[in-house]
């Protein structure tokens, strides 16, 4: 079969969506959201695969090099297309040669998490004590990943010494904040709003520019202090770069319009993701210009990773 005669009848068999994280954090449940949608509007199922690895490196890496059929899919991020190729000169893939960018799916602010251990109970209490232990340890779901950045450029914001400790994947991070083992992190909503409202941790502040209607009682880090603290998480469906264009078009159709539908959208307010649902055009502006304000933290925080 020519591959025009695939586009045209695209697709006849199940189809991959890589998720470059761990289960349980914000990618993953967003892209296990999204899967189901598309597989009722493309008539095939679409089934998760979880690629974790060297801050989503690993997974993304992996579909750069699939073949382009339309039958490997990505769910990236700011981490993976936007800080990765900043802060990792090493990375193996191009986030802009590698990927076709197909939709840009929804969005997310982070949540700044405590351990209950500390004796703190705003962001202002705990740059004070920050200030009077430095060092204060911070986990993130691993090296490069904005949740890593974001504790960076909150530590060069209120003048902490800050020791970073990454973990392989959110779900290990947020279980040494539980324990007191460590102290902060800041995490996606969707992954650790469970845990807030079990009282496991405690939160204090959220990313975005504005309060969240998930958790309308937090104050933004910004309104807390730190001046032009702003950051949210964008996450983006990519194609490997040579896939068909019909298939890319039918798939953008499908994913601007399963985000759309309304069950799914009530099920990310629910996570306190924001849907976009809008076009690949859009998807690669977000992620030029979430790298450009990315590298200007990474200059500023000095942040370097081995």
């Amino acid at each position: 079969m020519s591959v025009f005669a695939a586009a045209q009848t695209y697709p006849t068999r199940p189809i991959k969506l890589l998720i470059p994280f761990p289960a349980g954090g914000a990618t993953d449940i967003i892209g296990r959201a999204l899967a189901i949608k598309l597989s009722e509007r493309l008539g095939q199922s679409v089934v998760v695969e979880n690629k974790p690895g060297a801050g989503g490196t690993i997974g993304t890496d992996l579909a750069a090099k699939s073949p382009p059929d339309g039958y490997t899919l990505l769910l990236a991020t700011s981490s993976t297309h936007s800080i990765g190729p900043i802060l990792n000169k090493s990375i193996p893939y191009n986030a802009e040669k590698d990927f076709i960018p197909v939709s840009y799916i929804a969005s997310a602010p982070s949540v700044l998490i405590i351990s209950p251990t500390l004796p703190v109970k705003s962001v202002a209490e705990l740059v004070a004590y920050g200030k009077a232990k430095p060092g204060l340890p911070f986990s993130s779901s691993g090296n490069g990943t904005v949740v890593h950045l974001q504790g960076e450029y909150f530590g060069h914001l209120a003048g902490l010494s800050l020791t970073h400790i990454p973990y392989k994947g959110t779900a290990l991070a947020i279980a040494d904040i539980v324990s007191g083992e460590v102290g902060m992190m800041f995490d996606s909503i969707p992954s650790a709003i469970p845990h807030i409202k079990a009282g496991r941790v405690r939160a204090l502040a959220v990313t975005s520019a504005k309060p969240s209607a998930l958790l309308p009682d937090l104050p933004t880090v910004d309104a807390s202090g730190l001046k032009g603290f702003s950051a949210d998480v964008y996450f983006g469906l990519f194609a490997p770069i040579g896939t068909h264009s019909e298939i890319v078009a039918r798939i953008q159709k499908e994913a601007i319009a399963a985000v759309n539908a309304p069950d799914l959208k009530e099920r990310f307010a629910q996570q306190g993701v924001e849907p976009v649902g809008n076009n690949g055009e859009a998807l690669l502006e977000t992620m030029r210009s979430e790298g450009a304000k990315w590298r200007r933290v990474i200059e500023l925080a000095k942040v370097k990773i081995e």
